[in-house]
């Protein structure tokens, strides 16, 4: 008769076979840059001249959501994940690592804090099945300078590089990504990051499947195309009257479209007082304000009849003129803008100068929604149009001109 299994008594050695080991990824984490961009190492990646730049999901792996996504692990199994295209993907990572490329991939990711340790164990699990694929990986998680299409993340790979001594050669390296705009696709973010950082780019058919993908896409607002147009509209008459006399000047126009800037240059400098509701924090305050100085720049947007009728009626209650500037930037080149003072600015420019805030887009679509155009009829003398010129070095206006979206 035999016994069953004896109990492991105290101070006996358990043999190596039966202990199981627990996982030592290759995968690093390490301090997230800006606290917002989350920044990991797999295994110790090369420098190299050439980079392979990937999205993720989407692009190597299969989305956890939309078309195409992976099926969600059940309640306490390691998160789920797959390839996008099983047999080509980790080959092909394999490859370039051997052709000397550096791999790296840049993802915008949206975890809430709950969320993140299960987002990161799937990274590791995606590094573990890539046993000899040196990488870095960056992923952008908030609505920052770091966020595809902004530079951010290949600011800080070139200035990682830089350090090093290495110099990266654009014209070897690429990107791929599926947010390329076509008629399927969720967005444009991928090529327009391509677009900003200077590299070619391609689809995961294009590159993975060597297929030739539909050339038809649609990007969306693009500030190069904008006509060169003189600053005022008419531009014979002068800004300032001669002799100067007593008026309120009123500004209508999107966040954005260069109001402070008018208002500095042209009419601060020549000693009117500007009124700002954005400082003052309330519009009678601001009548207040008027009706002690009666000469004013004012960078409210004034955009309904409403609201430029409190500013009339205090002109002729003392008997002054009142001028209209119209500024015709579109929301687009405002939400542009708005973009670009915040979360654009080069480096040498940002580490300078004071950072502008985002203004909400809550801000943009209530002026669309409420916008009624000024006319002479309200009471207005003249009203002139005022255009946007930008005003920048050559390195402001390549940032400026970026295709820009969170």
């Amino acid at each position: 008769m035999s016994a069953g299994p004896s109990k492991k008594r105290a101070g006996e050695d358990v043999h190596p076979f039966f202990m199981k080991k627990a996982r030592q990824s290759s995968l690093r984490w390490h301090k997230p840059f800006g606290g917002t961009c989350l920044y990991a190492t797999n295994l110790a990646p090369a420098l190299s001249s050439k980079i392979a730049a990937f999205d993720l999901d989407g692009t190597l792996i299969k989305p956890s959501l939309g078309r195409g996504a992976v099926k969600k692990a059940p309640k306490g199994a390691p998160p789920a994940w797959d390839w996008w295209t099983p047999n080509k993907v980790p080959e092909t990572l394999q490859n370039l690592t051997q052709d000397g490329y550096s791999i790296v991939v840049i993802s915008n990711q949206a975890i809430r804090s709950a969320s993140l340790p299960a987002w990161k164990e799937k990274i590791g699990l995606v590094a573990d099945a890539l046993p000899s694929v040196p990488f870095r990986l960056f992923a952008a998680t908030a609505k920052d300078g770091y966020r595809k299409p902004m530079p951010g993340m290949w600011n800080q790979l070139s200035t990682m590089f830089k350090e090093q001594g290495v110099e990266i050669d654009k014209s070897a390296s690429f990107y791929v990504g599926d947010a390329a705009g076509r008629k399927a696709d969720f967005a444009a973010t991928d090529r327009m990051w391509a677009l900003n950082v200077g590299l070619p780019f391609f689809t995961p058919e294009e590159y993975f499947l060597n297929q030739t993908t539909n050339t038809n896409y649609e990007i969306g607002f693009d500030v190069t195309t904008l006509l060169d147009l003189p600053r005022f509209s008419p531009d014979d008459k002068s800004i300032i009257p001669d002799p100067k006399q007593l008026e309120v000047v009123l500004f209508v126009g999107y966040p954005g479209v260069g109001k402070s800037t008018v208002c500095r240059q042209y009419f601060t400098s020549a000693g009117y007082q500007r009124i700002n509701q954005d400082t003052l924090g309330s519009r009678d305050k601001c009548m207040k304000a008027v009706a002690s100085a009666l000469t004013t720049g004012t960078n409210n947007t004034n955009r309904d009849l409403q609201t430029r009728k409190f500013y009339i009626e205090i002109a002729r209650k003392f008997d002054v003129p009142i001028r209209c500037f119209l500024f015709t930037g579109s929301r687009e080149l405002a939400w542009h803008n708005n973009l670009y003072r915040a979360l654009n600015l080069p480096p040498t420019v940002a580490s300078r100068e004071e950072k502008h805030a985002l203004v909400p887009e809550v801000a943009f679509n209530s002026f669309t929604q409420n916008y009624e155009e000024p006319n002479v009829s309200e009471g207005f003398s003249e009203i002139r149009k005022v255009n946007f010129v930008f005003e920048g070095t050559e390195e402001e206006k390549r940032y400026w001109s970026m295709w820009l979206h969170i």
